[in-house]
């Protein structure tokens, strides 16, 4: 099953399951929080304020969550509680960055090569997520190079050379401790030579100096404008979903390091702390534009914030 297959209606509810628990984790609490009451006063918003805190929506993104509610309430003047479902469905769905999947594909595949840097911290499932987006673009026809820049960690190498011929496309790599932004450099200058239409680059995920961080990814960055003057074109952080609040921190200091463009977060099936993709997009600004959803190929998909919301709302 390829990328833009998923939309199919075969695949309507898909994220149902994957999410039971984050939807339980959320809505419980807020239903805890509104039995036996009829009308949305303070005492439901401070109830419903610190559901949300407790589900890993965060803290900045729930605040202003009750903000909007506070309006709404003010505006309206009386709002019973079989409405506010509806209610919160609206207004998280308006604050929640997305790459609007509905429209767009999430590969622009008029620049070709299309680049795409990946960053995240060790553990998150970066390798894995790279290694499943080459594979669902090898299947629906695309020539893909993987770049392993991460050249700090043999098992992130080996891992990615086991992705690269379990889907069929090309890898380039260095020995261990190499420059990673030479990698970078001969994985584009490849990916040109060969006419592919995607290159996946992955970097290494280390926090503990940001300022080496941020000259690493600058210097990848500046010696693929070498050979294609406007790469990346996609600057990917990958989260894992199921660590909650350290998945802010991480966005935090990779968005201060680098350019993040969009958001992956993984593993996500499992996990009561779904809601921290509310949280990093809205308090970040950044679209989310793939969620994993558990250890198969095809379950890497497109974010869709429409399907999204309805999976926790049902």
């Amino acid at each position: 099953m390829g990328f833009f297959n998923w939309r199919h209606k075969e695949n309507e509810g898909s994220l149902d399951e994957p999410m039971q628990k984050t939807r339980h984790s959320i809505f419980d609490r807020i239903s805890r929080a509104v039995v036996g009451k009829s009308v949305v006063d303070d005492d439901v918003l401070d109830s419903i304020e610190e559901a949300l805190i407790a589900s890993d929506i965060g803290v900045e993104t729930t605040m202003d969550i009750i903000e909007r509610l506070e309006k709404r309430v003010a505006r309206d003047k009386y709002l019973n509680t079989n409405e506010l479902n509806r209610i919160l469905r609206e207004e998280i769905e308006d604050m929640l960055c997305s790459s609007d999947a509905d429209e767009q594909e999430p590969f622009d595949f008029s620049k070709k090569p299309y680049v795409m840097m990946v960053v995240g911290v060790n553990g998150v499932g970066k390798t894995t997520t790279i290694g499943k987006l080459a594979a669902q673009l090898r299947s629906e026809g695309k020539k893909v190079v993987i770049g392993a820049a991460d050249t700090f960690r043999a098992a992130a190498v080996d891992q990615l050379v086991i992705w690269a011929e379990r889907a069929g496309v090309d890898i380039v790599k260095q020995e261990m401790g190499s420059d990673p932004a030479s990698v970078a450099y001969d994985t584009v200058k490849s990916a040109v030579a060969k006419d592919a239409d995607v290159v996946i680059i992955d970097t290494a995920g280390r926090l503990h100096n940001k300022v080496n961080l941020m000259n690493e990814l600058t210097k990848i960055r500046n010696v693929m404008r070498k050979v294609i003057p406007d790469a990346p074109h996609e600057v990917l952080l990958v989260i894992d979903g199921s660590t909650g609040q350290n998945g802010f921190i991480q966005a935090r200091e990779f968005t201060k390091a680098t350019d993040v463009t969009a958001l992956a977060v993984t593993k996500l099936d499992g996990t009561a702390k779904g809601g921290v993709v509310i949280g990093i997009s809205a308090q970040f600004h950044i679209p989310v534009k793939f969620i994993g959803v558990g250890e198969k190929i095809e379950d890497l998909k497109i974010f869709n914030k429409k399907e999204f919301i309805e999976s926790l709302f049902k």
